[in-house]
């Protein structure tokens, strides 16, 4: 019995001397996943600031015709990619053509209601003096010469919407999903499967119109105004694709967040804010500073930040929307309510960004932009 005593008591000091194991590390913070469904253009957007995030991780980019054709804005998004090193990201193409809208119709439209400037690849008429670039050539298959160089790499095979739809039901309520232009592959993803934006966690979205009013001084922003002066319910992403904004405005999302027209006015690429990324020296910051022009209000950038760094945003309202689809003349146009005057006819509640502050939100861009490349 001492002898059990004596062992006891023996065991008992080596676990007191002895040093305790160390604790676990704790595992790492899991990413936010994002997919970004775009028509890109340029060497700017969603895909930049996002793939700079270090807590997010692209899943891959959907493109769309819109702004340009679907195949040059995959171009686009493979060469960004490249640039970035982030060749391990899949480009998936979508569609070429809106749900029901044509360049036909768009024509007949504007014999009873009027010119539209901007009309993204239908583009037939450009004012004298334009700062903005024309758009390019009438042929979808026709990609040009990419300012920022072409890609090497190629496209997924997968059809956008397909992909979509897998990525969504592999990580349900995980995915937040970017639009960025033309809702068309969204709509479709939704119609081939009725529980894919249940299961979506939230969606943001560039596009719509209430009322914006030209902000900044100049020649670049007096331009952009003139697309909402006489029309101010109007915007492009949702005038090339009505019929996929209503699809889209009538489907029951978890979480809806709705970037209009309305806060970019009040942004603005400048060449002070391009040079002042010349310190970073990395592939992505020598890429902008070039082949970026000034003049550009930051449409896409601001749905990146209002979900990156929220406290940009200064005026925000929830409010019920849809889109315009009857051939009249506001075919195309944003129609809003609050709660007391929505007509319940399948419209959905959204969170509406109005206003950002721009020094904050280039501030949060310019620590984005300046990391290493290759993290």
């Amino acid at each position: 019995m001492p002898h059990s005593l004596s062992l006891v008591r023996l065991l008992l000091l080596l676990a007191f001397l002895l040093p305790l194991p160390a604790p676990a590390a704790p595992p790492p913070p899991q990413k936010r996943l994002v997919i970004v469904d775009d028509d890109m253009i340029g060497f700017n957007g969603v895909p930049l600031l996002l793939l700079q995030a270090p807590d997010v991780q692209v899943l891959g980019i959907t493109t769309t015709s819109g702004s340009v054709w679907r195949d040059t804005a995959t171009a686009y998004a493979l060469r960004t990619l490249e640039i970035l090193g982030r060749a391990d990201v899949p480009v998936l193409p979508g569609a070429v053509l809106p749900l029901l809208n044509s360049a036909e119709a768009t024509k007949r439209w504007e014999g009873l209601y009027g010119r539209l400037v901007f009309k993204g690849p239908w583009t037939d008429y450009w004012p004298d003096g334009t700062i903005q670039d024309h758009p390019g050539a009438n042929d979808p298959a026709h990609v040009p010469d990419l300012p920022m160089g072409n890609p090497k790499t190629r496209p997924g095979k997968e059809i956008a919407a397909a992909f979509l739809v897998r990525m969504v039901r592999e990580h349900p309520g995980q995915i937040t999903l970017f639009a960025t232009g033309p809702m068309t592959n969204i709509a479709i993803a939704q119609s081939l499967d009725p529980t894919f934006a249940a299961n979506v966690k939230e969606i943001v979205y560039m596009g719509g119109s209430l009322l914006p009013h030209q902000v900044l001084d100049g020649p670049s922003a007096e331009q952009f105004a003139r697309e909402f002066v006489n029309s101010p319910r109007r915007e492009f992403n949702i005038r090339w694709d009505p019929e996929a904004a209503k699809i889209v405005a009538h489907t029951p999302w978890r979480k809806m967040t709705m970037i209009p027209v309305d806060p970019s006015t009040g942004t603005q690429w400048t060449r002070e804010f391009l040079d002042s990324l010349a310190a970073a020296n990395t592939p992505l910051t020598g890429m902008m500073r070039t082949a970026l022009p000034p003049g550009f209000p930051m449409w896409d950038e601001v749905a990146a930040m209002v979900w990156l760094a929220p406290d940009i945003v200064t005026k925000a309202e929830t409010l019920y929307i849809d889109f315009e689809t009857s051939q009249t003349a506001s075919y195309g146009d944003t129609l809003s309510w609050t709660e007391a005057y929505r007509p319940h006819l399948g419209e959905r509640a959204q969170r509406v960004i109005l206003s950002v502050d721009r020094a904050k939100m280039e501030a949060a861009m310019r620590a984005l932009y300046m990391r290493p490349t290759d993290k």
